[in-house]
């Protein structure tokens, strides 16, 4: 193993190290066993920038990329292109060097090898081209086949993925391959919107490999979180028409159409009760998004199903929603966090669409005390059957004592929970001073609701005083 070196002594060496690669490449007095030592080699000094400066030139840049994509040996060329792949991410602006050589094409015709180790490195190599470079992919696309060679490699890939494990488990290498090649496939697909429909092509492999890979623990890491991020840019509807019951889809799929969706559910529920509020708003957001994307374009009879296993129950009611330990009680929770403003954001937006967009059913679905911050913020109107709970023009009735119904049973709008269940309040002696407090905190508090126009409120001491129940102290 090379000694580990730094400062001069480390760019010294470098220095020696790229002097005799790029004189093999004229001379080519180099035996492969011996190119590859040095090779392997110089691998072990491309980890951090510091010192690395002979590998951040034009020049540096050019003889590692001859040695990748010129060599008649693929042991070499493997070496090679491990360097490379590191100096182009320790250095952005050795991208563009590597593009205005013209390699680009090279990577992408690599990309055609059914090798996993050549998958691994270029689509790194091209992944990191995605950043801080003019290089265009559409000639890629166009005349070199990169969406077809993404789409046959995860298909490669989904082989290894068996119902019954006969089949050998993927290696590390098989597993890295596939991340890099689903990485690429996210970007692309987020930056050629006109290639997603032959990129959609690899949706049914992804999913059959996100349904069978392992669930780790915790459950949101690589290849997992590449696969869900994979599928965010992926037609759920093909031919941008809604989905008809009798067209072949890959989500829905005919034998079990709930496969998929139960799987995004599990990975869901495992992660909510794995991770922080803080981990979660960037580990879990791009999971809830998918599941919005595939309940909006579900077949009519798969979308109860999804209703089913992220709404809160009728079961839950016994106490306020939120306040137990299901998916549907942490989602409720997660929408109303103060730390995670995207996630929070992203559920509530789920929730609301799990209702139909409806107003009315969002509130009895999961309570106006977590439904009123969306319907606010997004301006909505509020249904009567909750700001109903808050007048006193009528009856007089205490705040929130106007209650829905579901299934035959009252409920309280703003907890959402079954009224027959709510405890008592129990009474408590107050001296006329604390009274007078809570007076003026009701008092203030009614002016603040009146004063926002959001809800129909009148002030009950206001009303008080007009209906002539106030006498004026001598």
């Amino acid at each position: 193993m090379a000694q580990q070196l730094d400062g001069e002594a480390k760019e010294r060496e470098i220095t020696r190290l790229m002097g005799i690669l790029e004189l093999d490449l004229e001379e080519k007095n180099l035996l492969p066993p011996q190119r590859n030592a040095l090779l392997a080699e110089l691998k072990t000094h491309i980890r951090v920038v510091e010192n690395s400066g002979p590998l951040f030139t034009p020049h540096g840049v050019q003889t590692l990329s001859r040695h990748t994509f010129d060599s008649n040996s693929m042991i070499t060329s493997r070496e090679a292109a491990k360097c490379l792949a590191n100096v182009l991410l320790l250095e952005s602006k050795t991208r563009q060097m590597f593009v205005d050589f013209g390699y680009p094409i090279k990577a992408a015709q690599r990309l055609k090898n059914d090798n996993r180790e050549d998958e691994l490195l270029n689509s790194r190599i091209l992944f990191l081209l995605t950043y801080d470079t003019a290089f265009d992919f559409s000639q890629l696309f166009e005349e070199y086949q990169l969406a077809e060679s993404i789409n046959l490699n995860i298909i490669r890939h989904s082989k290894s993925y068996s119902k019954t494990g006969r089949r050998d488990p993927p290696t590390a290498t098989d597993t890295q391959a596939l991340s890099e090649t689903l990485k690429l496939l996210f970007n692309l697909s987020q930056y050629y919107p006109r290639q997603v429909s032959t990129l959609a092509r690899s949706a049914p492999s992804i999913l059959k490999i996100l349904c069978r890979t392992h669930l780790a623990t915790p459950v949101l890491q690589p290849p997992v979180t590449y696969l869900v991020n994979a599928l965010l840019n992926l037609s759920v509807h093909y031919d941008d028409e809604p989905q008809r019951d009798s067209d072949p889809n890959p989500y829905f799929p005919k034998p079990d159409q709930y496969c998929n969706i139960d799987r995004f559910i599990s990975i869901l529920d495992n992660a909510v009760r794995t991770y922080t509020e803080e981990q979660l708003e960037t580990l879990v957001t791009p999971l809830v998004t998918l599941l919005r994307k595939v309940f909006e374009f579900a077949p009519p009879h798969v979308r109860p199903h999804m209703q089913t296993a992220l709404l809160p129950s009728n079961a839950e009611r016994s106490q306020p929603l939120g306040q137990s330990n299901t998916l549907a009680s942490r989602l409720l929770r997660l929408s109303n966090s103060p730390v995670a403003p995207s996630l929070r954001e992203s559920v509530s937006s789920l929730l609301f669409e799990l209702s139909d967009k409806d107003a009315s059913s969002f509130v009895r679905n999961v309570g106006y005390g977590f439904a009123s911050g969306f319907l606010m913020t997004h301006d909505l109107p509020v249904p009567a059957s909750a700001t109903e709970g808050w007048s006193t023009e009528q009856s007089g009735e205490d705040v929130g004592e106007k209650l829905t119904s579901v299934e035959g049973k009252e409920i309280n709008p703003v907890t959402g929970q079954v009224r027959e269940m709510e405890p008592e309040a129990p009474e408590e002696d107050m001296t006329e001073e604390e009274k007078e407090r809570e007076a003026e905190k009701l008092f203030v508090l009614f002016e603040r609701l009146k004063a926002t126009g959001v809800v129909s409120v009148k002030n009950p001491v206001e009303q008080a005083v007009q209906e002539g129940r106030f006498e004026e102290l001598d």
